[in-house]
């Protein structure tokens, strides 16, 4: 595999550059991985055959390359919803139209395992950086098409996945039912959490509602594939299946980027 290398350029705020990303139209390809965690970028252009830094402002890092032919690449969103908000808004300015969120969360059904994948097909809007964009009755969907690549991906590699609905939120500690600083959490928090559970949802973490709210708002294609770093509200959190999550989403990555054909312009050092 590449070792994704080289300095990572700082922009020199040309007039067609997005502020946050700083990056310009032509810089990407149309199908982008999004990790929450910076370090996970690096990760993902290292898996890939070769890759190239682009840049690094804040949270938001970079990076384009190849995989088995295909042009794909990847930038970091940061940590919840009104990051991911700044990200997806950029990337469709930047002219991206395919966009996996590669993340972890948390499991909420007892059959789950840590390192497990979730496959998102629609988001609890718990978040609520989603609602700036529609009402609540506005579905928070994966597109079919990502979602079933995800699928299929993770099929041909026999990991073991689940598919479905997970919920978003703005909070990792209580929000998510998880004590915070002295224990502090309020009953409802648990309550709701508990709800949640009984109809089935899968996993929470605090990305994907408003990704693909935003995707289905602005007509892009949008998924999510999550590896299991807990099982319920109060076990230790431990990364696991990261690796398994990276493979399943450049498998429909580059399922994705089959359709499209735009390359890539050449960066000024």
């Amino acid at each position: 595999m590449n070792q994704a290398s080289g300095r990572i350029r700082r922009s020199r705020r040309s007039s067609s550059e997005v502020y946050h990303l700083a990056l310009s139209p032509g810089d990407l390809p149309e199908t982008v991985l999004v990790p929450g965690d910076v370090d996970r970028v690096e990760k993902i252009a290292a898996s890939w055959d070769s890759s190239e830094p682009l840049a690094r402002r804040r949270q938001f890092v970079s990076y384009r390359g190849k995989f088995q032919g295909r042009d794909l690449g990847v930038v970091s969103s940061g940590i919840g919803g009104p990051a991911m908000s700044i990200t997806v808004e950029e990337l469709a300015k930047l002219g991206v139209r395919t966009i996996v969120r590669v993340g972890s969360c948390g499991a909420l059904q007892p059959r789950m395992r840590r390192g497990d994948l979730v496959i998102t097909s629609a988001a609890v809007r718990t978040d609520g950086a989603s609602k700036a964009y529609a009402p609540l009755g506005y579905p928070a969907s994966a597109d079919p098409r990502v979602y079933l690549s995800l699928c299929a991906a993770a099929e041909k590699l026999g990991v073991r996945y689940h598919g479905g609905i997970t919920a978003s939120f703005d909070t990792f500690y209580v929000g998510q039912a998880r004590p915070g600083y002295r224990g502090y959490l309020p009953p409802e928090h648990v309550a709701f959490m508990d709800g949640l559970r009984s109809i089935g949802v899968l996993g929470v973490e605090m990305e994907c509602a408003t990704l693909l709210t935003l995707a289905n708002v602005y007509g892009l294609k949008a998924g999510a594939v999550c590896a299991v770093y807990s099982i319920g509200d109060r076990d230790k959190l431990l990364p696991a299946g990261e690796e398994r999550a990276i493979s399943v989403a450049n498998g429909a990555a580059w399922e994705a980027a089959r359709s499209t054909g735009r390359q890539p312009r050449a960066r000024r050092a």
